[in-house]
């Protein structure tokens, strides 16, 4: 995977809110080489494309254009945004089915156009842990090489919102959020950190506070969705930090979301545990130790996931 330290990706949903904020955020960054904008409606993917160059003179050289799933052939890392919202009085499952269909048919496209066998496969649309484990099943790429953004930007929202209330440095706050990302997520206060200083030893983060910036935490993407109609700046910067992982080799330590391999006893299922991000992918999980509480939560959100998976039709 991208030896050279070259790398080119491809965002398919390029066109819409996330994918062109997460180009921006790569191309601010001036570490990926080439980036092509691929979307079902050509002409946002172009406008998008177009936008970016014409920014490409005071940001780094990279090359910047629209294309389409032939193009995409040697790219080392495609990452999905595209996804189709949720309708009024829809369920959530008929929103995940509709979603799986779509997703299923961009990795058709992939797949039919050819992919580098080295290639990694970002997911970051949702539900992301279900669609991660549908392209782990569905795209014959080693299990490493296919993840999902899971709770980065749930992580980025809880650390940032802990930082704000007690008027700390946010880059200074390390604070996980774990399992899915949805509504069996859980937050790991046990590892929460500021400075490498445990956050519960600060008399402000009492009981009380952990829940309520756990919730606030839980509610923001709705609350994000209320206000400007989605989300797409702090997710760019997320998408950005585990592309530059990759790209850099960094083994970082990330909560993405891959295919559980036996940690908290979990297995045969995507979602969100402590993960060391470089090159090759998801190169570990680490099985870090939780409070037992947490680890229960971990695995309740497994099997929550699991429950879903099995009603989708795809």
């Amino acid at each position: 995977m991208v030896e050279n330290e070259l790398m080119k990706v491809t965002i398919i949903g390029g066109g819409g809110r996330v994918g062109s904020c997460a180009a921006f955020a790569l191309q601010c960054a001036g570490l990926v080489a080439e980036i092509q904008i691929l979307d079902a409606n050509k002409d946002m993917a172009e406008g998008e494309a177009l936008d970016l160059l014409h920014g490409s003179a005071f940001a780094g050289d990279q090359k910047i254009y629209s294309g389409d799933y032939t193009r995409a052939a040697d790219s080392d890392l495609f990452l999905i945004t595209a996804g189709l919202r949720r309708k009024p009085d829809e369920s959530r499952l008929d929103l995940i089915n509709r979603n799986g269909v779509l997703f299923v048919q961009v990795l058709d496209s992939i797949k039919s156009a050819g992919l580098r066998k080295e290639a990694h496969l970002f997911v970051v649309s949702n539900p992301v842990d279900i669609l991660t484990d549908l392209a782990v099943q569905r795209l014959g790429l080693a299990w490493q090489q296919v993840y999902g953004l899971g709770t980065m930007l749930d992580t980025s929202r809880f650390s940032s919102f802990i930082a704000d209330e007690l008027k700390l440095a946010p880059t200074q706050v390390k604070a996980l959020i774990l399992g899915e990302h949805g509504d069996s997520m859980l937050p790991v206060w046990s590892s929460a950190t500021v400075n490498g200083l445990p956050l519960t030893g600060l008399s402000e983060c009492t009981p009380s506070f952990q829940n309520a910036i756990f919730e606030r935490t839980k509610g923001s993407g709705a609350e994000v969705i209320k206000r400007k109609g989605g989300a797409g700046w702090a997710v760019g910067i997320a998408i950005r930090d585990v592309v530059h992982a990759v790209l850099l080799d960094k083994q970082a330590l990330l909560p993405v979301s891959s295919r559980i391999q036996g940690a908290y006893d979990i297995r045969d299922i995507c979602l969100s545990v402590p993960s060391v991000v470089g090159r090759k992918g998801v190169e570990r999980q680490v099985e870090i130790k939780l409070w037992p509480k947490e680890v229960m939560g971990l695995q309740n959100s497994a099997k929550a996931l699991k429950d879903t998976l099995a009603k989708v039709r795809v």
